[in-house]
């Protein structure tokens, strides 16, 4: 296998390269996927996760066998877990500056030996360990790599190579210096005269009665050198230090070259193609962490069927939104959405607090899982890649105070409107809720108008139950033009209380506040009823 060409995430290199080149990417940034919610839940450290997303099939239907790997098997995903920590140890190796040609290059040359074979071993046990589980062509290659080069020649050398040099490092405990001196019994120069594999011993009588050993011999220590004084300066320590390290360095020299002559063939080449790898292992620990999560919690997930992105398909059955059930203790709330030839805008009313906004996002959140590659949320769903989401979901007061608030809403929605093609999702939440109703309605009618003549995928969620009344206008123009139908959609009560189902049916806003009035006791019955009570008891 070519190491520079294998991914987790890419079928293929030709694949990578697209992707890297900006084909096949969605326009979609992490704004979106906060506004979604999905970073809340799904939150990378070294990358941003909209980096990960994809419009290419095969990519998707790569990345969902490693993900059904990982859930059938739960060790994969505590192998790689074990194995970041080593890579960054080794990244932080790179970090320093190993060129000096000294000790410290030359055990820290060894160290990232020790950290690139560990990382192979771990990789070889726990991947060993659910060999006979593994379907998926990313890991069964990752698999048969390891494998291959754990019981190959080179990497027994070079275990046995490690093992020796190590033992040469390791017993060193002490050095002998040797200093000659000038006539007036000032050093003239000085030279490391062996390396030893015992401590020099300190030659004070009390240590000496401590120890029960009063013989002197070439590891006692009959003084200290003055540079590592208690009231000596860094500068001073630092001098003796650096003598020091140089003059090992002598000694180790020819070593030091044949060993990085190993680092650098080798091991660099190696390690290379496992720092590349840390950004995705990161990504499938973190999906995978998500998806267990949900699976334990007792939500569905399902393999999306992925359809050309011309088709623009989307019906999922059993929808739910992922952040809403895994901050929930009680039922999961699912729902069915269709886009059709028959709609593929819906207005979406209902009651405050209903669900509205979580059904828009559980649609931008099931869109973007899929092209992650991911399981989605759902029973089942049949879904086309977008090419962008753009979300326009109610916002604070930053840049409102030139604009107003209104203003700033209609400046966002003109810059989404630059980017907006046939193959986009929109999902508006609330827009326009900060003005009056008249104001906001003829906006909204403008808005709905244009997303139907570009034939784009959206979900308008609003207060506006009077919008309705003009839908039937816009969709008359529709069908004469050949532009994109509009549908409603409905948040349901039942018996005065919020159901959290949405259905795809015309809405009554009038039974919205009449069965809200009856919840709380404020219908006309009811209050006459409580005042006349209150009368004929106080007489």
């Amino acid at each position: 296998m070519d190491l520079k060409d294998f991914s987790l995430l890419y079928p293929d290199f030709e694949t990578q390269k697209r992707h890297m080149s900006g084909e096949a990417v969605p326009n979609i940034d992490t704004f979106e996927l906060e506004e979604l919610g999905l970073v809340e839940i799904f939150d990378m450290k070294n990358r941003e996760l909209c980096e990960f997303l994809t419009m290419d099939k095969k990519s998707m239907e790569y990345r969902l066998e490693t993900f059904s790997d990982m859930l059938e098997c739960p060790e994969i995903a505590v192998t790689l877990n074990k194995l970041v920590p080593i890579l960054s140890d080794i990244m932080e190796l790179r970090r320093l500056d190993l060129d000096a040609g000294d000790a410290t290059a030359y055990l820290s040359s060894i160290t990232e030996i020790e950290l690139y074979i560990s990382s192979i071993d771990t990789l070889y046990r726990g991947l060993s360990e659910a060999r006979d589980k593994i379907r998926g062509r990313a890991l069964t290659a990752l698999c048969e790599y390891v494998s291959s080069l754990v019981e190959s020649d080179y990497y027994r050398e070079l275990n046995a190579k490690l093992r020796e040099l190590t033992c040469r490092v390791r017993e060193i405990k002490s050095v002998t210096i040797g200093v000659n001196l000038d006539a007036q019994l000032r050093p003239a120069e000085a030279g490391v005269l062996s390396i030893n594999s015992e401590q020099f011993r300190s030659g004070d009588m009390l240590e000496k009665i401590l120890r029960l050993n009063f013989k002197d011999d070439e590891y006692t220590c009959i003084a200290q050198l003055v540079p590592f004084g208690k009231k000596q300066s860094e500068n001073e320590k630092t001098a003796l230090s650096l003598a020091f390290n140089s003059a090992i360095g002598d000694v180790y020299k020819s070593s030091l070259r044949s060993w990085k002559k190993i680092v650098q063939t080798y091991v660099l080449e190696n390690t290379e193609f496992l720092l590349n790898l840390m950004p995705e292992i990161e990504f499938f620990v973190k999906g995978a962490e998500l998806l267990s999560k949900l699976s334990n919690r007792g939500c569905k997930l399902c393999r999306p069927e992925i359809f050309p992105a011309e088709e623009c398909a989307y019906s999922a059955i059993g929808l739910y939104n992922p952040a809403v059930a895994l901050k929930s203790d009680g039922e999961i709330i699912t729902n069915d959405l269709v886009f059709d030839e028959n709609a593929t805008i819906y207005v979406l009313t209902g009651p405050n607090r209903g669900g509205k906004s979580v059904i828009t996002c559980a649609c931008g959140l099931s869109q973007v899982m899929a092209q992650l590659g991911m399981f989605v949320c759902a029973d089942s769903i049949t879904l086309s890649p977008v090419d962008a989401i753009f979300t326009h979901f109610p916002t604070g007061a930053e840049d409102t105070i030139d604009k107003g608030r209104l203003g700033e809403e209609c400046d966002r929605l003109r810059d989404i409107f630059e980017c907006i093609t046939p193959y986009s999702l929109i999902l508006l939440d609330e827009s326009f809720s900060s003005t009056g109703a008249f104001e906001a309605s003829y906006i909204a009618d403008e808005v709905l108008r244009a997303i139907s003549y570009m034939k784009c995928r959206c979900i308008f969620s609003t207060h506006l139950h009077q919008l309705v009344a003009e839908l039937e206008a816009i969709n008359a123009d529709a069908e004469k033009n050949g532009y994109a139908l509009i549908d409603t959609l409905v948040a349901g009560i039942e018996t005065g209380q919020r159901s959290f189902k949405i259905h795809r049916q015309k809405p009554d806003g009038k039974s919205y506040a009449r069965d809200i009035a009856i919840k709380y006791g404020i219908s006309y019955d009811n209050i006459i009823n409580n005042f006349n009570e209150r009368r004929n008891k106080n007489g």
